[in-house]
């Protein structure tokens, strides 16, 4: 991924609570030459000093199969991006898009079957326990448990490589920086919005 030196995000703090809240992401790996790709949530922790993505994608999926022949797999998480005009900056220039990418390089590899059970019980700790009556994995029936496991194949990547773009006009004066921000607060997208609240957040930034 091409960064400027603007945007480059190298604290891998900042990077994990960015994943963390991003977890949504998109893995590619190739089958014979061509990209192949799969939309799915992830995990992402820290085991010792390493760091992992953790997932899971249906049987039926190819994609899982390349896993044991690819080199390196790339995960991409993406965060809030939206159209900036240049008419909200004090001088003549020309639009662009501001948004937050993350890519992570890594050797794909199969979970045994007790791996994935304890992924799935993190996965749905992470998305359940907050909610008023949680669907955890201890409270779901083991012959639901055993019947859904036979339809998944879950995997990890032991993270190799991380490049982190957060593209949020760092490289604009205070003023036109504050203008973006009100700006895209009065667009009509809930991505401008969740990107004026991002930016206010990154305002120490600014010309760094």
């Amino acid at each position: 991924m091409y960064i400027p030196k603007y945007f480059k995000v190298t604290d891998m703090n900042e990077v994990n609570e960015f994943i963390q809240a991003n977890s949504f992401g998109t893995i590619v790996t190739t089958k014979q030459g061509k990209p192949i790709a799969t939309h799915i949530p992830l995990g992402f922790r820290k085991i010792g000093d390493e760091y992992y993505i953790t997932g899971h994608m249906a049987y039926g999926n190819p994609q899982w199969r390349t896993f044991e022949t690819c080199e390196s797999a790339l995960v991409m998480y993406q965060g809030p991006h939206a159209y900036i005009s240049s008419s909200w900056y004090g001088h003549e220039n020309v639009p662009t898009w501001n948004y937050q990418a993350v890519h992570v390089y890594g050797k794909p590899i199969i979970l045994e079957e007790e791996e994935l059970k304890q992924d799935l019980t993190i996965l749905l700790e992470k998305y359940e326990k907050h909610r008023e009556k949680p669907i955890l994995w201890d409270k779901l029936s083991p012959q639901l448990l055993e019947s859904e496991l036979k339809g998944i194949v879950g995997f990890k990547i032991k993270v190799q490589e991380i490049q982190a773009a957060y593209k949020l006009s760092q490289n604009r004066n205070e003023e036109d920086y504050h203008n973006i921000i009100n700006q895209l607060q009065n667009e009509e997208n809930l991505n401008s919005h969740q990107l004026a609240e991002t930016m206010k957040k990154s305002i120490k930034n600014i010309g760094k």
